[in-house]
């Protein structure tokens, strides 16, 4: 069973699925600050992990550990390691918008190019990536393919070259992940990606993350418990920068085996 940050061991995922992601006695500082503290975790495709834990405690420093978007902070540095199939996208000579273009994030608010449309929305993130250039038949099926996934084809295709700024919230945050599944990325990233949602658009998004964990693996961090229990396979617990417990998320809220996870999700503090 995983063990509290202290033990360094990395937690194995289950026998018959290879992890995907996994970071090993992972250290995030700004500065001289620490956030993320010796942390060790595996993550297995297919699946979808909940971090969970109080503000401030490391959940969205871990999460932007994963795709090298920590490193984009003044002051703020990484140290040991975060292995993506196997190889360590920290590694000398690994390019970093290599690693974002198959690690996908969503942020807390929907961030939809308010200049662009739709279509042009989607589109936004392949322009990083590296190659021949799409052509416009290329790039408009990528464009309906990254909407029907993000079940939102149906609601936008007689407007793809409107504002994007014209959707509601919830379409706009599908809309973001939309964009993010346009790379065809093994790993998508959430961080607290329905705080601003009301509850239709929130039962939106969480239907469409079990529809997608079949084709990658997605880690989201949420502060809402319930909504960890809902959409989880796995849930970690995180304190003061320390990984507390990780264990699949039924056993986690049902049996948690750390004093500390039980006193935060019976709601004793946080």
């Amino acid at each position: 069973m995983p063990q509290p940050a202290s033990r360094p061991e990395m937690p194995v995922a289950a026998p018959d699925a290879r992890p995907r992601v996994a970071t090993r006695d992972l250290r995030a500082f700004f500065g001289q600050t620490p956030a993320v503290r010796g942390v060790s975790i595996a993550m297995a495709h297919g699946s979808v992990t909940a971090i969970i834990g109080p503000s401030g405690c490391g959940k969205s420093t871990l999460l932007r550990c994963i795709n090298r978007m920590h490193e984009t902070v003044p002051t703020a540095r990484v140290e040991g390691s975060v292995l993506l199939d196997g190889q360590d996208v920290y590694a000398p000579g690994v390019n970093a918008v290599d690693v974002r273009r198959h690690v996908g994030m969503v942020f807390q608010r929907p961030t939809a190019f308010p200049t662009l449309s739709i279509r042009d929305n989607v589109a936004a993130g392949l322009k990083v990536r590296t190659g021949k250039p799409k052509s416009r038949s290329e790039l408009a099926e990528i464009v309906e393919t990254a909407l029907h996934r993000a079940a939102l084809w149906d609601e936008v295709k007689d407007r793809l070259d409107s504002s994007a700024l014209g959707l509601s919230g919830g379409q706009q945050q599908r809309l973001c992940i939309a964009r993010a599944l346009a790379t065809s990325p093994s790993v998508i990233l959430l961080d607290e990606p329905t705080a601003s949602l009301d509850p239709i658009s929130t039962q939106s998004v969480e239907n469409l993350l079990h529809e997608l964990k079949g084709d990658m693996t997605i880690v989201i961090v949420t502060h809402n418990m319930q909504q960890a229990a809902r959409v989880s396979d796995h849930t970690a617990f995180m304190l003061a920068g320390e990984m507390v417990e990780f264990e699949d998320t039924r056993t986690l809220f049902m049996n948690p085996k750390d004093e500390r996870t039980e006193a935060y999700i019976t709601g004793r503090f946080g």
